[in-house]
């Protein structure tokens, strides 16, 4: 009998509870959670579809189906409507066609597919590559979000599961009859040709189901291998049925651990595991054949000696880690947490939530509260003069003060996921830009007092604010993500958080890219003369410079420069740059008949005429120029050919201020100042007014948040 000392007790349950702790760590959050139970709901879905597709062979239709639900979700992205109804709407008009041409006998049936296949991936593509503006993640429609997973989409799965069952139970006989003898079937009045559709009619459902969390390109991870890995274990249909479950929610549960501790994909991490199942059920069942169970445990055995040597001979110190995406005082939400703030010429401020429309107001205090009210917030004598926004916080100038605002919603990129935050909106403070609060090299200039926010950046660790005077403000992103603003950094040239780094132009010209901490760096061979505008895109930091732009890019461990001259010598350059977040092209004013578009990939600049412009934007690359003319009239102009494509009033009356179109994936918001109201605009859609926010203030300045 084996006896165990106290002191191996307690290394046992302590190794016990830490593996059990590495276990359940990614399910402490919200997001994993939901992941989880959308892919346990996938997993029965595909098992019921999926034990048919491997019994019947009808893996090549599948493939079909899940290329053919591009159609769908590009016209469904491009209205604004649900990416699952889409898909669900090609995919059956996929089904439908397989279940009539396959009727024909001048053909096989894999010969209708190959033609349905092909023909509605090309639809797809050509309604991709011809629409202005297409907001839909191809990498995530491709391999899935199995992490973007909401609520709504998990009753969408539970109603598919439903719909399952339902088409499964009631077509048992038939599937089977039509799977072994279909004369036979029909002899018995079991009706082949409608089983054939509702079994194809199941098949669409698992597959639809599924392209959210896997993606098409690995819908087959879930759909074919836990069903093939059960078929080695049971020759009965509802058994191989609950086994291809139970392996497919076993793979959904192995990957997302995985790919939380070791920083995979999530939805190719669970496909990976699924036919990871496959290859040690078919090693398995060989080894049964040959040597029996009892040699196969034993095998099993042997195998998983190695890990028990492993483990550590004596027990480290416990170190409790921060669960993956906690944010200490916020909430983690399932989606883009859009805020617009919005200031007038007395300082008072608005923050409005595009998903709840709710406007909360600044007063003097600080603490926030309901619209509509009267208090106001003046800054400075001037009135605010700048405004600008780091993807939470709004920076507004004034009269020599700088007021920070927490819109209170924002988003965190991991690469392969995102999370969504929401948290008080508050107001942590404001800080003076007429003298330079420290630090080694200020110099505020003589023209400090007029100071205005130019733009603002920020990353994990560094918030940084650019005035118009070329100097940068950096605070900490992390105490005022807390409340507290402190002591910034002022730098005197523009700088720009990028990479774990600053990427900072200075007066002369010079490119050099420093520490975090502002410490001397790694000087560029490209100069940027006259500085002035800058952005972060997918390809780097851009300056606005005399004679074109500086481009920065992090490659192979390094920081490398280029230069886009302009085509010509540019009396009207570019002085302040607009672009949707994270885009790679960008615009900007060109003097008074026309505008920039400046396209990083390309390396390209074009000067687009048009009459008295006063704001511009553009949802990315090949997407309309949205260009607000002096009359108030928003334009839709072709990047290409110049021409106008679409045109809406979004005010009644000449523009009044400084005009701003907002651009985020999906809408553009431009304030008319004149009428007080904020315009949504679907760019997409002949610019169409989608919504319209009353303000009980003149929206004098404005800047998206959340982003």
């Amino acid at each position: 009998m084996l006896h165990l000392t106290s002191i191996e007790t307690i290394i046992i349950f302590s190794i016990s509870f830490r593996a059990m702790d590495w276990l359940i760590a990614p399910f402490e959050v919200a997001f994993v959670q939901r992941a989880m139970w959308g892919g346990l709901l996938v997993s029965c879905v595909c098992a019921l579809a999926g034990t048919w597709v491997v019994v019947r062979g009808m893996a090549f239709l599948g493939d079909a189906m899940a290329h053919g639900m591009l159609p769908g979700v590009a016209v469904a992205a491009l209205l604004g409507g649900n990416l699952i109804v889409g898909a669900a709407v090609s995919c059956t008009a996929m089904a439908f066609g397989v279940s009539l041409l396959s009727r024909s006998k001048r053909f096989a049936a894999d010969t209708a597919i190959g033609l349905l296949f092909v023909g509605m991936l090309a639809a797809g593509v050509i309604i991709v590559s011809r629409s202005q503006s297409f907001a839909v993640d191809l990498t995530g429609f491709l391999f899935g979000d199995v992490l973007a997973v909401r609520t709504a989409d998990l009753w969408y799965l539970l109603a598919a599961l439903a719909v399952s069952l339902v088409i499964a139970v009631l077509g048992h006989r038939a599937f089977v009859a039509l799977t072994f003898d279909p004369r036979k079937a029909h002899t018995l009045g079991l009706h082949p040709k409608a089983a054939q559709v509702a079994l194809v009619g199941l098949l669409t459902v698992a597959i639809v189901a599924s392209f959210h969390v896997v993606g098409t390109l690995l819908v087959f991870g879930l759909l074919i291998a836990p069903p093939a890995a059960a078929v080695y274990w049971s020759d009965r249909i509802p058994v191989v049925m609950l086994i291809a479950a139970l392996i497919g929610g076993f793979s959904t549960v192995a990957g997302l651990v995985i790919s939380w501790h070791v920083g995979t994909a999530a939805g190719a991490t669970i496909a990976a595991v699924a036919v990871g199942a496959f290859f040690v059920s078919a090693i398995l069942s060989a080894v049964c054949e040959r040597f029996g169970r009892a040699g196969a445990a034993s095998l099993a055995a042997l195998a998983a000696l190695p890990l028990v040597g492993c483990a550590p001979a004596e027990e480290p110190a416990a170190v409790e880690e921060t669960p993956h995406g906690y944010v200490a005082g916020a909430e983690e939400a399932s989606e883009v947490q859009n805020r617009l703030v919005v200031a007038d010429g007395a300082g008072s401020v608005r923050v409005i939530d595009l998903l709840t429309e709710e406007v909360t107001g600044l007063p003097e205090s600080g603490s926030p509260q309901p619209v509509p009210s009267d208090a106001r917030s003046p800054l400075g004598t001037d009135g605010p003069t700048g405004l600008a926004g780091d993807g939470r916080f709004a920076y507004l100038s004034s009269g020599g003060q700088m007021k920070i605002v927490d819109s209170g919603g924002w988003t965190v990129d991991h690469g392969d996921h995102r999370h969504y935050y929401r948290a008080p909106i508050r107001e942590p403070g404001s800080v003076a830009t007429a003298s330079a609060p420290g630090g080694a090299g200020s110099n505020p200039g003589p023209d400090a007092a007029h100071e205005t926010v130019a733009g603002a950046y920020r990353d994990v660790a560094l918030s940084a604010v650019v005035l118009n005077s070329g100097a940068t403000f950096v605070f900490d992103a992390t105490a005022l993500g807390e409340g507290a603003v402190g002591e910034p950094r002022r730098i005197d040239g523009i700088a720009v958080p990028y990479a774990e780094h600053l990427v900072v132009t200075d007066r002369a010209g010079r490119v050099e890219v420093r520490g975090r901490d502002g410490s001397a760096g790694q000087v560029q061979a490209q100069t940027c003369p006259q500085a002035r505008g800058q952005a972060v895109t997918r390809r780097g930091v851009v300056f606005g410079c005399a004679d074109g732009a500086v481009v920065v890019a992090q490659r192979d461990g390094g920081f490398v420069t280029e230069k886009i001259a302009y085509p010509a010598p540019a009396a009207d350059r570019a002085t302040e740059f607009t672009h949707r977040p994270g885009s790679t092209t960008l615009t900007a004013l060109a003097g008074r008949d026309g505008v920039w578009t400046l396209d990083i990939r390309k390396k390209t600049w074009t000067r687009t005429a048009i009459a008295d412009p006063v704001a511009v934007n553009t949802a990315g690359e090949g997407s309309s120029l949205l260009v607000l003319t002096r009359d108030g009239v928003l334009h839709g102009i072709d990047p290409v050919s110049g021409t106008e494509t679409a045109h809406v009033a979004v005010s009644s009356g000449p523009v009044e201020g400084r005009p701003v179109i907002s651009v985020d994936p999906d809408r553009a918001y431009v304030n008319d100042i004149r009428g007080r109201k904020v315009h949504e605009i679907a760019y997409n859609d002949n610019l169409r007014v989608a919504r319209t926010f009353e303000c009980d203030i003149a929206p004098s300045l404005m800047v998206e948040t959340g982003l």
